[in-house]
């Protein structure tokens, strides 16, 4: 029979476990409680409302899977899905490697390299309003791009107007605003590999191609697949430079998912519907997060 002492060590040993980490728990939980009233709560309640019409006057009604119903049977649905599919490759053979290639390459620079840093990050910096009232006149056709092009000859193009042009114009103006950023992530994992790797592959005769072939890419694959999954998930939800430039336009060839979200809520106050296309939006980011996941579990 066990003696009372020995029933009370593991119950006094968890005790003091948890006084010694009290405080670090009343620390964070201001955090977590404005993580879940902002995040899981917003979140849940779109999960409610997407099953019922909601009316601010007369109150909701539950309609059951109506509201999923009508969006998967609404032609702009499919149209914003294919947009935004097209947004996201765009994006991918655009802009995703430009960050990559300019952190590897202020990387290996002797001089001016915080010069550097700071050129590439202004962009980021630009407000909204600045940035897409810049852009709109550089794409006129008697803008400055235009009359580049007319010195060599060719014909002006419609940047914004030009269906044909119009996503590929968006892209370009937010890859030369947003890599500065992702640029500053990627050049802190390259100053993280341990220099006497390149030193070695210099005394051994390897040159600059050969050390980013062989030492830089592989050691921030990692970080490459979690930045690409990162730019698919936040390329989804892109609504905003498509707002603003050309509210969806020209004939719904930037019309965008998450635009379209807000369109349903904001233009047609159907909010149900509207939380509808938001919940098949958050399943689909959910499973590439679980995926990203398990593609680097093994290696965290």
């Amino acid at each position: 029979m066990l003696k009372p002492e020995a029933k009370s060590k593991p119950a006094g040993r968890r005790t003091s476990r948890w006084k010694k980490h009290l405080w670090g728990y009343l620390f964070i939980l201001p955090a977590i409680v404005i993580f879940i009233l902002f995040l899981w709560v917003p979140i849940i309640k779109g999960a409610v409302y997407s099953f019922f019409t909601i009316d601010f006057v007369k109150g909701n009604t539950f309609v059951g899977f109506d509201n999923y119903a009508r969006v998967l049977h609404d032609p702009d649905v499919w149209t914003a899905v294919k947009n935004t599919l097209y947004y996201m490759f765009l994006t991918v053979i655009i802009g995703f490697w430009v960050p990559i290639v300019a952190s590897i390459a202020i990387s290996e620079l002797r001089f001016f390299q915080g010069f550097a840093r700071i050129a590439a990050y202004l962009p980021f910096v630009v407000p909204g309003v600045v940035l897409y009232g810049m852009w709109r006149w550089m794409y006129d056709p008697v803008g400055p791009i235009n009359g580049l092009l007319s010195s060599f000859g060719v014909e002006p193009v419609s940047f914004i107007s030009d269906g044909r042009w119009s996503m590929i114009s968006i892209v370009f103006m937010e890859t030369w605003q947003q890599f500065g950023s992702a640029m500053l992530i990627y050049l802190a994992g390259v100053l993280s590999i341990p220099r006497d790797w390149y030193e070695a592959a210099e005394i051994d005769g390897a040159g600059v191609w050969n050390r980013i072939r062989y030492i830089t890419i592989p050691s921030i694959r990692n970080l490459i697949v979690l930045m690409f999954i990162l730019q698919i998930i936040g390329t989804s939800q892109a609504y905003q430079s498509q707002l603003a430039l050309l509210d969806g336009g020209p004939n719904n060839t930037t019309l965008t998912y998450a635009l379209l979200i807000v369109k349903y809520a904001f233009n047609q106050l159907d909010y149900g519907s509207a939380t509808a296309l938001g919940m098949l939006m958050f399943i689909v980011l959910s499973l590439l997060g679980l995926l990203q996941f398990k593609m680097n579990k093994e290696d965290y």
